[in-house]
């Protein structure tokens, strides 16, 4: 998913247009997460990157989504632009701290 959403709409407010937006991102990745994995895999990854403008977007974490579009919101923006891309990975195990 590429796209550029709008914060502004005649007939909507912000907050209900903001939930619509988190809505059709949560959607996304459910479905995404749903794809059958390719051989050797653990599970779905996510490559994501937010910013004001496409030029101006940063790399972020999938658990940041959320407070990212809301930072949107705080600073008044007419629009901002959002990207995820699911990957294939495998789930490293922890090292476990000796001990001592």
């Amino acid at each position: 998913m590429k796209k550029t959403f709008s914060l502004t709409h005649e007939k909507l407010k912000t907050p209900r247009l903001v939930d619509a937006i988190k809505h059709e991102v949560k959607k996304y990745l459910k479905r995404e997460r749903k794809k059958p994995l390719p051989e050797g895999s653990d599970f779905w990854d996510f490559d994501c990157k937010y910013g004001h403008t496409e030029e101006s977007a940063n790399v972020i974490h999938v658990s940041a989504l959320n407070k990212n579009i809301d930072d949107a919101v705080e600073h008044e923006l007419t629009s901002f632009y959002l990207e995820i891309l699911a990957k294939p990975a495998i789930r490293t195990v922890k090292p476990i701290a000796d001990e001592e």
